[in-house]
């Protein structure tokens, strides 16, 4: 009989509660929105994401949530999510309370769908992996010979929040200027192209409503060549660049896999970014480092979620 996990990966609109095997393979799913983000009803909707799940299962050995934040991983509390506007929420404790007979673990989503990637999907057979995902922000983890870093805080692998335009990018959620979420993630790309708008007055991404412009239609105005699109991506191309040289400068991975909705791009990005990324990598070797599009798409939290459980949680030694 399969061992099943359960990972939830919870997003900020949404939650995916999946029973996983110990291949990495996903067998029962459920999801439900939220749309209000006060913990209790948080909890509620994750309670039925995961009751569905429970519902067509004997054995369940574990529950792993992967959430937005600092979270502390050996007490299941999220110290900080600002995502969610959460300070000290208990969140972990909670659901126990609801699911007495199971273990409960909880992580970052990020570090969860690390996990995943690299246990499971382009990460195998490296020891040293990173993955970034690029979406509204820049979320990612590191693995260092062989091990998911937690660092001493449970933080490690922020890199979204190192800066790559300090004096002259855009002001990041977090309050500094020019990190490489607010320079390459997929809001990054939309900034970059209302930033050099009036560069472009016949330009139709900007026409009608410009607040209804999405990273999604910028790449493909620039895949046809659109002249505003491929402003805008170019620019978007030389800082996602930096970012990624800054990664291999300080961790020298195998591999980066790149996921998120920008992503999505594939080889249109891959050959924007990886010759300004050899031309700016100096201190380690050019050339060693694969960066490519990440395997398991938006399945990678939940399958994360549920490797860290079967693991004991991420504050396991053995994790």
């Amino acid at each position: 009989m399969a061992n099943y996990t359960i990972g939830v990966d919870l997003g900020g609109s949404h939650v995916l509660a999946a029973s996983v095997d110990e291949s990495g393979v996903i067998h029962t799913r459920a999801e439900r929105d939220i749309d209000d983000h006060a913990p209790s009803v948080v909890v509620d909707t994750i309670a039925l994401a995961l009751d569905e799940v429970l519902a067509k299962h004997e054995s369940i050995s574990a529950v792993g949530i992967g959430a937005p934040g600092n979270i502390d991983p050996a007490t299941g509390v999220v110290e900080y999510s600002p995502n969610f506007n959460w300070r000290s929420v208990p969140l972990a404790a909670k659901l126990r309370e609801r699911y007495p007979s199971q273990q409960v673990f909880i992580a970052n989503d990020a570090r969860c769908a690390t996990l995943g990637e690299y246990a499971f999907g382009t990460g195998v057979g490296t020891q040293n992996f990173v993955l970034l995902t690029l979406g509204t922000g820049i979320g990612g983890g590191i693995v260092a010979g062989g091990r998911l870093l937690i660092g001493n805080t449970a933080g490690a692998g922020e890199v979204g929040h190192h800066q790559v335009r300090a004096t002259d990018g855009f002001i990041c959620n977090c309050g500094k200027t020019g990190c490489f979420e607010a320079q390459a993630s997929g809001t990054g790309l939309i900034r970059h192209a209302l930033a050099i708008a009036h560069s472009f007055p016949r330009s139709t991404l900007v026409s009608g409503k410009p607040e209804k412009l999405g990273s999604k239609a910028i790449r493909k105005a620039a895949e046809a060549g659109d002249p505003h699109g491929l402003a805008a991506w170019n620019r978007y191309a030389d800082d996602l660049s930096v970012g990624l040289a800054n990664v291999i400068a300080f961790v020298n991975p195998e591999v980066i896999a790149l996921g998120g909705g920008v992503a999505g791009a594939g080889a249109f990005m891959l050959d924007a970014v990886k010759p300004r990324v050899e031309e700016l990598t100096t201190m380690v070797p050019r050339g060693r480092t694969s960066i490519v599009t990440a395997k398991l798409g938006n399945d990678a939290g939940a399958i994360g979620a549920a490797t860290m459980a079967r693991q004991g949680g991420l504050h396991n030694p053995t994790a």
